[in-house]
């Protein structure tokens, strides 16, 4: 079960990684707010996680910051 754990945990780091990077690249509106929706939903899904293993599993601060989007709500 760790195992898995710690997989989950690459998984959802990988795929905040993976957002901040597309939400840098040119998108249309409809695609970058839903990258922007899935990026949220990664975020929340890591805190959860980092949590659980705080010490060893912590999200890089660039990493965690809201995006515009995500402030002005």
């Amino acid at each position: 079960m760790f195992n898995e754990d710690i997989a989950r945990i690459r998984a959802r780091r990988g795929n905040t990684r993976r957002y901040g990077h597309l939400l840098k690249t040119r998108l249309s509106d409809l695609a970058r707010q839903y990258i922007e929706g899935r990026l949220s939903e990664e975020r929340a899904a890591s805190r959860h996680w980092s949590e659980a293993f705080p010490v060893s599993f912590t999200m890089p601060k660039h990493l965690g910051a809201p995006s515009s989007a995500e402030a002005s709500l």
